[in-house]
């Protein structure tokens, strides 16, 4: 049977995004890849993507940034392998510095491109971060693996992610990978976590 791979978008994106897209050139033919546009609020996502992983049974679990915060969650607590890249475990902050009305930078399924970062969803997410780490356990902390950009400038949490987990990877990119960085880095991560 084809494994499957739930990839996870970061926030201001959607599941057609670049690194999806990526995942999907590198492992045509290979793996199944599942890349759902997430909803806006925290727990409707959570939600969500573990009535995907009841549903699916995804081999592994792919996210960067907002998409790498949820599925460590989610991850942790149904012991599935996971690759956290560039994961934003601080999301508060990063949304506080942009409250008011925004929009999707790729196009999303339903054909809703707006979105509004407010104090109640900056509230959700503090929420969901104060029990973010609640299901970390010595049994997967060697099968949820993060990867770094070394020219990220968003998110700084590979510190946090060791105190958590043993493995971690860098990459010379930023924040959001180029579909380049995604082919070369984090798809034979992705690849090798799939041999667990």
């Amino acid at each position: 049977m084809a494994q499957k791979i739930l990839f996870l978008h970061g926030f201001f994106v959607s599941g057609t995004c670049i690194p999806a897209l990526a995942l999907k050139e590198y492992f045509s033919g290979k793996a199944t890849i599942l890349s759902p546009d997430l909803p806006l609020h925290p727990q409707k996502a959570i939600d969500f993507i573990q009535r995907l992983c009841n549903q699916e049974q995804p081999d592994i679990l792919v996210g960067n940034s907002n998409g790498s915060f949820l599925a460590q969650i989610v991850a942790s607590k149904n012991n599935i392998p996971a690759l956290l890249g560039n994961p934003h475990f601080e999301m508060t902050s990063f949304l506080m510095e942009r409250i008011g009305s925004h929009e999707y930078k790729s196009p999303r399924a339903n054909g809703n491109q707006q979105l509004v970062i407010n104090q109640t969803l900056i509230d959700e997410f503090a929420e969901l971060q104060q029990h973010q780490w609640d299901n970390c356990q010595v049994a997967n902390q060697e099968n949820i693996w993060g990867i770094f950009g070394e020219n990220d400038h968003l998110a700084h949490f590979e510190p946090l992610f060791l105190m958590h987990y043993k493995y971690s990877y860098h990459f010379l990119g930023g924040h959001t990978p180029t579909a380049e960085e995604v082919q070369k880095y984090y798809a034979p991560l992705a690849e090798r976590l799939l041999e667990l």
